[in-house]
């Protein structure tokens, strides 16, 4: 009894020692007596193989190998083995990329094995391959979806809304576009000074965009590009922005997306001023108060041109103090084409990629002129009130009398809860036939009420009238004409993907 009560004291402080190891290293433990076992077992298998040996000369080569390969085993378990139980207080070697264990040290018995770990262990990623994820680092793929239910309470003819850019449909789901969005935003501050971005969109948003062909020769090809351009930050003082390509036109205080507008549907500014334009522009941040643009384009709407005038638009944009947003802007072009594709002419005319035109005679030369400013004040950090105001000029041939267009508008947004927002906007239009292709002055007044279900997530419910001192607007019968339009609109948005702010 007295042997078994020692043996028992003795098993159970084995046992107790035993469970105070960690984890890891009883395994490797466990590994390595294992591995013990199995060579204190081999030599019996290897006289029974050297004595078939005798007979058989390939066996002898065989027995080498393995022999050859349990050492290499057991070297690599007692390295692991001694890097698991290394005192924690030690100093260790710093790892390299995909190190396992500290690099040995002249002089250390485990040198041989712990290089053959090393050996086998995952490399750094190649040069190349870092060089790449370099450039891509920052760069952002979003996706936008936008629909609307809009109803008309004129019941027009087609169910067609007049003079809007975008909620064209009446009583019709509709899909106002669908846009995917990539961007790799230069970033001086960490040495990049190269970027580009691509903005590709569908649905009815792009008929309004580049369908008319009295804008640019061949609209259709680039139908589906609304944004395409590089852009070179140059080292010259806070650092000259510099975008060639095709981008959106800053004339007018609304944009293409929704999510990013006060309102859903479009003013009659943004329906009438230029979407889009080709060419180069500059932008230089003098101060943190000022900055300037320089634009050099094809044309208003033109990605490619119909006339050999370059447009040029000449601004600013002033912060006096952080809550005032201010841009001033100047655009001269000249919109007028000298020449015509044909279907129908005389042979042996020069081709475009296969479309024949000819020139047009004594072409128009007249000058168009844009005066545009508008100014965004935060009043608080949930008001926020906004204006713009327009005068558009443009002539036939130098000689010829002007037409024109003027007026504005103004906004109203207020965030009454985290979720829900409240907007309006009020306009006025005097158009001498630039816009509406008919003399009269144009108003309308929105009232929208904003909820946002999550933050890429958003519904907009709106309430428009249109007037003017015309009859202009479609009615049920055909042929007969409306002073105004009543509409009622539901659109709901969804956005997602890395880029943050404004699209």
């Amino acid at each position: 009894m007295r042997i078994n009560v020692a043996w028992q004291r003795r098993l159970s402080r084995i046992a107790d020692n035993w469970f105070s190891v960690p984890t890891r290293e009883r395994s490797a433990a466990i590994l390595f007596v294992l591995a013990g076992l199995f060579l204190a077992a081999s030599p019996c298998t290897l006289y029974a193989q050297e004595n078939s040996a005798l007979s058989d000369p390939t066996s002898t080569e065989d027995l080498a190998k393995q022999v050859s390969e349990l050492r290499a085993l057991v070297l690599q378990l007692q390295a692991q083995v001694k890097a698991l139980q290394t005192p924690p207080g030690r100093a260790q070697t710093a790892l390299a990329p995909g190190q396992l264990s500290p690099s040995p040290t002249i002089g250390d018995s485990s040198s041989e094995s712990s290089q053959s770990v090393l050996e086998q262990a995952p490399q750094a990623a190649p040069l190349a391959t870092q060089k790449e994820l370099s450039l891509l680092r920052g760069t952002t793929v979003n996706f936008a979806v936008d629909t609307y239910y809009a109803y008309n309470f004129n019941d027009p003819i087609g169910r067609v809304n007049l003079l809007r850019a975008y909620d064209v449909s009446s009583n019709a789901f509709s899909l106002n576009q669908a846009d995917i969005v990539l961007e790799n935003a230069p970033d001086p501050s960490i040495g990049k000074r190269f970027g580009a971005r691509l903005d590709l969109q569908f649905g009815q948003a792009t008929e309004t965009l580049q369908g008319n062909a009295a804008n640019e020769p061949r609209p259709e090809i680039y139908r589906n590009i609304f944004q395409a351009y590089g852009t070179y930050i140059a080292p010259i003082g806070s650092g000259l922005s510099i975008d060639f390509g095709k981008w959106a036109s800053s004339l007018g205080i609304e944009g293409n997306y929704t999510k990013d507008q006060i309102n859903y549907s479009r003013s009659y500014w943004f329906d009438f001023l230029p979407f889009y334009h080709m060419g180069a522009r500059v932008h230089y941040q003098i101060n943190d108060k000022l900055g300037v643009n320089y634009w050099i384009t094809n044309g208003t709407q033109q990605t490619e041109p119909f006339n050999g005038y370059k447009d040029e638009m000449f601004g600013f944009v002033l912060t006096p103090v952080k809550n005032i947003n201010w841009t001033v802007n100047y655009y001269l072009g000249q919109e007028h084409p000298d020449f015509q594709f044909v279907t129908n002419g005389p042979p042996n005319l020069p081709t475009f990629q296969g479309t024949p035109f000819e020139p047009i005679p004594n072409p128009p030369n007249g000058k168009l002129h844009i005066f545009d400013t508008y100014v965004t004040w935060t009043v608080t950090p949930r008001l926020t009130l906004a204006g713009e105001a327009d005068y558009v000029i443009e002539r036939l041939y130098t000689y010829s009398a002007p037409s024109h267009a003027d007026g504005g508008a103004g906004y109203f947004r207020y965030q009454l809860t985290p979720r829900i927002a409240l907007a309006a906007r009020g306009e006025y239009l005097a158009d001498g036939g630039l816009y509406s292709g008919k003399t009269q002055d144009l108003k309308e007044v929105t009232a929208t009420f904003e909820y946002k279900f999550s933050d890429d997530f958003l519904m907009r419910e709106e309430w428009r009238q249109d007037w003017s001192n015309q009859p202009y607007f479609l009615s049920s019968t055909l042929g007969v004409l409306k002073t105004n339009q009543n509409t009622a609109t539901i659109g709901l948005v969804w956005w997602f993907g890395g880029k943050e702010g404004v699209w």
